[in-house]
């Protein structure tokens, strides 16, 4: 659907830009009529001119094909011809398109990315100014190729000696074009050069440990040079009898020299400690988020259980306490039915008369006679009242 469009924008743009080159030398020709007093239009006409036309019409066309190198750079791409490349691509909603596939070149080779453009917009820009500027004056250093080159050098590289320079329109806006490009493509170099200049992730925690070993010794050796000035400046005022000031003020200004260089260094080292702590690794740092991510999930699936467990257990006390009552009630009424019940068993038992239990005659022993009064003769305590205790 894109490629359509392109090729029926580039079409149309192409049938204009004819209608315009043809209306404007419709116009020159017939300035030329006005000018000479001719009546035929015909005269005007010369092979000079008819061979500029012929090459412009012929150039105009042909850089508007360019767009099929990008083309062909998008199909013959590895990425591209890719089917894993491509569902991974479609995963993460990237399109595999003209400038993602410009984008990955510039970030594998960027210095042959650069080298090939530049070398192609000299020799295209340099072609155009010859074409633009040879009929203009055949013997003007820039009608040939080689001048036309040294103009888009000089141009591109934003230098302008003014040894040359163009005469026609066409050739003016080329080379207009051709500084801006010239300024894009320095500040991609610019880019290029300091990216490839920059320190690897490795080399940066060598050059940090290395600078931070250097650092602590140099606080260690100014903590010591203040120690040393504070024993010497005591011992020049408090352990000597006679104090020379000089000396004194020596030391303390050593001493105060030692305080500043200490500080100083300390400054440094954090400032390294600051440094270092951006240069972070960013799998690292991706994969840490990952893991307190996933223990956060399962810390929040923990809860929820227990929230679950905590909300049945809460029911099961709601339907408890609901039920309290009715099972108080039954209770109570079960403990007042018994009680009841063996207050009346009471009742009955004490306004019931009371049977004497029959002796039990004992077997014939040889038992002293004593002892078998004792014993039979003994009526329980509840017994009649009428009962005698004679026998006792």
């Amino acid at each position: 659907m894109y490629s359509l469009a392109l090729k029926c924008l580039i079409s149309l743009s192409t049938i204009i830009l004819l209608g315009l080159i043809i209306a404007y030398h419709a116009r020159e020709v017939q300035l030329f009529v006005i000018d000479n007093g001719a009546d035929d239009w015909r005269i005007a006409m010369t092979m000079e001119r008819a061979e500029a036309d012929l090459d412009m019409v012929l150039s105009v066309p042909m850089f508007l094909r360019l767009y099929l190198i990008a083309r062909v750079m998008l199909l013959h791409s590895k990425l591209f011809t890719d089917a894993s490349s491509r569902s991974i691509g479609a995963l993460n909603k990237v399109h595999f398109n003209t400038r993602f596939v410009m984008k990955t070149l510039m970030t594998i080779c960027p210095g042959t990315v650069l080298l090939v453009f530049s070398i192609s917009l000299w020799i295209i820009a340099a072609w155009t100014v010859r074409v633009c500027e040879r009929y203009h004056d055949a013997q003007d250093v820039t009608s040939n190729f080689l001048g036309a080159m040294w103009l888009i050098s000089i141009t591109f590289l934003s230098i302008g000696y003014g040894d040359m320079v163009p005469h026609t329109y066409c050739g003016k806006g080329v080379c207009l074009l051709t500084g801006i490009m010239g300024a894009g493509c320095t500040a991609l170099v610019v880019a290029v050069v300091a990216r490839k200049l920059e320190l690897t992730k490795a080399e940066k925690h060598v050059h940090n440990f290395m600078m931070d070993t250097q650092l602590t010794k140099r606080i260690k050796n100014a903590a010591a040079n203040v120690l040393r000035e504070t024993w010497l400046i005591y011992k020049h005022t408090k352990l000597m009898k006679k104090i020379d000031h000089s000396r004194v003020r020596k030391h303390q200004r050593k001493f105060l020299q030692a305080i500043h260089q200490l500080r100083s260094v300390k400054m440094e080292q954090r400032k390294l400690s600051d440094q270092a702590n951006t240069l972070v690794d960013l799998s690292k740092m991706q994969s840490v988020m990952y893991e307190l991510m996933s223990e956060l999930n399962d810390r929040s699936e923990d809860l929820e259980r227990q929230m679950l467990s905590l909300e049945r257990r809460v029911e099961q006390l709601t339907a408890g306490f609901s039920a309290l009552p009715a099972h108080l009630s039954a209770t109570l009424s079960a403990q007042h039915a018994a009680l009841v019940h063996l207050l009346q068993e009471r009742d009955a038992k004490a306004l019931s008369p009371v049977t004497p239990a029959p002796l039990l005659t004992p077997a014939p022993a040889p038992v002293p006679t004593t002892t078998v009064q004792a014993t039979t003769s003994k009526p329980p305590a509840e017994d009649s009242p009428n009962t005698s205790t004679s026998s006792c």
